[in-house]
């Protein structure tokens, strides 16, 4: 269907032919895990599982490298699951549907999950290999890595015997990250105020569509917009000039993805609809004049659905509009240390009615403390004024950068002798699971590499055939020039 095992490396291509093959979207890992067990017994290699569902796989060192630092592989096995709204896919049971196109992997319609199932079978096709030359060899596949870092947080002291840890799930070639943001979870809670819908009024749903989405950290600063917050300025304009009253409002499906779409269903006297539908159009076409380049797709939809016979509160549709409408979203500000790269940011990634609840889920993403900490300060006081209940989970570290780090200068040395060109020395704005597995191994020596990845968490996700192949001449390099261990 998608000739992956036609392209180079072809060992890695086959790999991640199967992992797409298997259902794995986050929580969802049970059938890639069955399945990477039973690969690895097959090969003969050791392996084994934690409580939390982490693996583990060890390979003896190739003749002559046993006196090598060990090195850790690491990737994680769970992938984002978003497709187009004319797509139809179940994550739980199809597969995904890779193919070629042109100089780049796709996948019809749904995310591909390149983030990190090539970081993923570039790890397995080392194990497989019989002539890549490589010291003790451990490979780490984390669980849950895309919502919510369970894994990471749930790895336990003792399993690794590595020196060196190598993690993959990188997405620019060219780039070699020693550091990346921390992060944070912030999930408001409103009571839900409704009545009875009166005489005179008529149900419509409004939805936006089109935009394209993204991954919360490394597409944050491309401008591309965020749908909830699109439908939420336009709802909070059409109740101060009309009498529209929301039923349900919804929108995107994971804090760390940019939302591509929201819908919202409300009601409006009908003395109101004619000119409620001349302000939509004013509103979609200044949105769509002010963000046709980045945004060229963007669309409205407004229909007539069933009747509603239930409706917000004028009382508690103002507090949850506002709070929402001001709720800070998008770059918070840039490094002042690393060129190009942003320092704190915010995503409002998830909105939902629950039964007699309405929530915002955001997350707050900073590469120092105090950034994250005056995020969750202003988010803490929009909402709280609002009158919701504000909670914030899961936070991980940030992975401070070291500058003495000897497996950054044999990376960074490995790659100008096959390139001819230095790499650049980066710090990610994304959460990477290597600043909590500091916690519990703080002698890990750790770099992240991988190859050009664009638009991951959304259905544009892609990955460029080329740069697979250098970063898997990079990978198998690196393995080979570890130094001996003292």
């Amino acid at each position: 269907m998608s000739n992956l095992e036609h392209l180079s490396p072809s060992p890695l291509w086959q790999i991640f032919g199967n992992i797409c093959a298997i259902p794995h979207p986050s929580k969802h890992e049970q059938k890639i895990s069955l399945w990477i067990q039973q690969w690895a017994k097959e090969k003969g290699l050791a392996v084994k599982e934690d409580e939390v569902g982490n693996l583990f796989i060890k390979k003896p060192a190739t003749p002559g490298m046993e006196d090598r630092k060990g090195v850790i592989l690491q990737a994680h096995m769970d992938m984002v699951p978003q497709k187009n709204a004319d797509t139809e896919h179940d994550f739980l049971t199809d597969p995904i549907r890779p193919y070629i196109d042109g100089e780049w992997v796709k996948a019809q319609g749904t995310t591909l999950g390149a983030d990190n199932g090539i970081g993923l079978a570039s790890a397995l096709a080392v194990l497989a290999s019989d002539d890549i030359p490589h010291g003790p060899l451990e490979v780490l596949v984390t669980i849950d890595e895309e919502a919510g870092m369970s894994g990471a947080f749930g790895l336990e002291a003792g399993w690794l015997e590595g020196d060196i840890l190598i993690n993959t799930d990188s997405e620019q070639e060219g780039e070699v990250y020693m550091g990346c943001a921390g992060g944070v979870d912030a999930t408001a809670t409103f009571p839900l105020e409704t009545q009875p819908v009166p005489q005179g009024f008529e149900s419509f749903n409004l939805s936006i569509s089109g935009l394209k989405g993204g991954h919360s950290g490394v597409d944050i600063h491309t401008g591309r917009a965020n749908a909830n917050k699109l439908l939420v300025r336009f709802l909070l304009q059409a109740a101060k000039k009309f009498s529209l009253q929301l039923t349900e409002l919804n929108g995107g499906s994971l804090r760390n993805a940019i939302p591509r779409e929201a819908n919202a269903s409300f009601v409006v006297k009908s003395e109101d609809v004619s000119a409620l539908k001349d302000a939509l159009a004013d509103y979609l076409s200044t949105i769509k004049a002010n963000l046709s380049v980045v945004e060229p797709d963007i669309d409205m939809t407004l229909i007539q659905p069933e009747t509603f016979d239930r409706m917000w509160t004028q009382t508690c549709q103002a507090l949850i509009l506002t709070a929402l409408n001001g709720c800070p979203n998008g770059v918070m500000r840039m490094s002042d240390d690393i060129e190009g790269v942003v320092e704190t940011s915010l995503n409002m990634g998830v909105l939902r009615c629950k039964g007699e609840k309405f929530v915002a889920l955001c997350l707050i993403r900073s590469l120092h403390d105090d950034g994250r900490i005056e995020t969750e300060e202003m988010v803490q006081s929009v909402f709280e004024l609002a009158g919701a209940n504000l909670e914030f989970s899961g936070a991980y570290p940030g992975w401070k950068p070291s500058t003495d780090s000897q497996i950054m200068r044999i990376v960074r040395e490995t790659y100008q002798d096959i390139f001819a060109k230095l790499p650049e020395i980066m710090v990610i704005h994304a959460g990477l699971e290597c600043g909590l597995f500091k916690t519990e191994y703080p002698h890990l020596d750790m770099v992240s590499i991988g190859p050009t990845i664009k638009f991951p968490h959304s259905p544009d996700e892609k990955v460029e055939i080329a740069t697979v192949a250098e970063y898997w001449r990079l990978l198998t390099a690196v393995l080979n020039n570890i130094p001996i261990k003292a």
